[in-house]
């Protein structure tokens, strides 16, 4: 089974094997009582309290102005990655877990944020990494688990903190999988699509019509609409891309359009690497090639050694300071 393949081009499944899943479901103890989001603790960034999406790369300090006129509610990707587990779907109390969640995708995702918006980031019972590679009915329920902690806390933000605020839905691997059914539920010819700055559907792919109504950014300026990528080698494609059947979304973050051009490094206004406070400008460049986004190796000391193909883990901080500065002009946008 090819990782993420069926869960965004959809499955006809037929009432038997929806029951089956229902049942596997109960049995495996992942239908449990709603997370409490009323609880501050439920989320790993939130305004009323002081978590890493706060924090600033130190050249950014100095100069630091916030407009949060607008919210993110961002869903973070998989940080339960143990090879050995006790349960498919983790612990909201696990510690150690929150903790790494804390100091990867909030610190060095969400934070891209926060200059623009307040940041909303829940937690949620994730599914462990090796979901991803179980088939589609079995994987079913532990995903489900997992979107159902992501539909609760946002029902809860729409509540109790929106107020009529607009909104990015933002969203990186595991977490672009539950954010783009939430759009689906919540955005895709519904009212509330009318306060949808922007989606940023990153590190999964997510087909060119899997929105009957939200359709891809084709410029940096639009509002209203989704981008998409992930991130390889220039040259590289792995295999279980070949075998996609669908087109995916793929949004060029140096350009914010959908052509095929290399764009210069010189475009990239700064990435964010293993050190959180040092920007490191022209970092890559990035060409849309199919399905996937290419870019250059990071241009950085020690590069010859790195030979990762895969950029998954960089979908975001390779093209920080590029996602920042969009993120106001859409923001701007928005409101003209």
């Amino acid at each position: 089974m090819k990782p993420y393949k069926s869960y965004f081009i959809g499955i006809n499944l037929k009432q038997p094997l929806f029951l089956i899943t229902i049942c596997l479901s109960i049995f495996s103890g992942q239908l449990l009582a709603q997370t409490d989001y009323g609880d501050i603790e439920n989320w790993a960034a939130h305004p009323w309290k002081h978590d890493p999406s706060d924090s600033l790369p130190k050249a950014l300090q100095a100069n630091y102005v916030i407009d949060s006129s607008v919210d993110v509610f961002f869903i973070h990707p998989t940080s339960y990655t143990q090879q050995t587990f006790d349960q498919w779907n983790a612990s909201l109390q696990d510690a150690v877990l929150n903790k790494k969640t804390d100091e990867s995708s909030i610190l060095y995702q969400a934070s891209v944020f926060n200059a623009s918006c307040r940041v909303f980031a829940p937690r949620y019972r994730q599914a462990n990494l090796k979901a991803f590679y179980l088939d589609s009915l079995t994987a079913k329920p532990y995903f489900d688990t997992a979107y159902a902690d992501i539909q609760t806390a946002f029902q809860y933000y729409l509540e109790h903190f929106n107020g009529g605020r607009p909104i990015i839905i933002a969203s990186h691997s595991q977490g672009t999988l539950h954010a783009a059914r939430l759009l689906k539920t919540f955005f895709d010819g519904q009212n509330l699509n009318n306060k949808l700055v922007c989606a940023y559907l990153i590190g999964l792919p997510v087909p060119i019509n899997y929105f009957t109504h939200i359709k891809p950014c084709t410029n940096e300026f639009a509002t209203g609409c989704f981008v998409s990528w992930r991130t390889y080698k220039d040259g590289y494609i792995p295999e279980r891309v070949f075998q996609e059947s669908f087109k995916a979304v793929v949004v060029n973050p140096l350009t914010w359009t959908m052509g095929d051009s290399i764009a210069s490094a010189d475009l990239n206004k700064g990435a964010i690497l293993r050190n959180f406070n040092k920007i490191v400008p022209h970092a890559v460049n990035a060409q849309v090639h199919g399905n996937v986004l290419w870019s250059s190796k990071p241009d950085v000391p020690g590069k010859i050694f790195f030979t990762q193909k895969n950029y998954h883990i960089g979908d975001i901080n390779l093209f920080y300071m590029n996602i920042r500065e969009n993120i106001a002009t859409r923001i701007r946008l928005f409101w003209k």
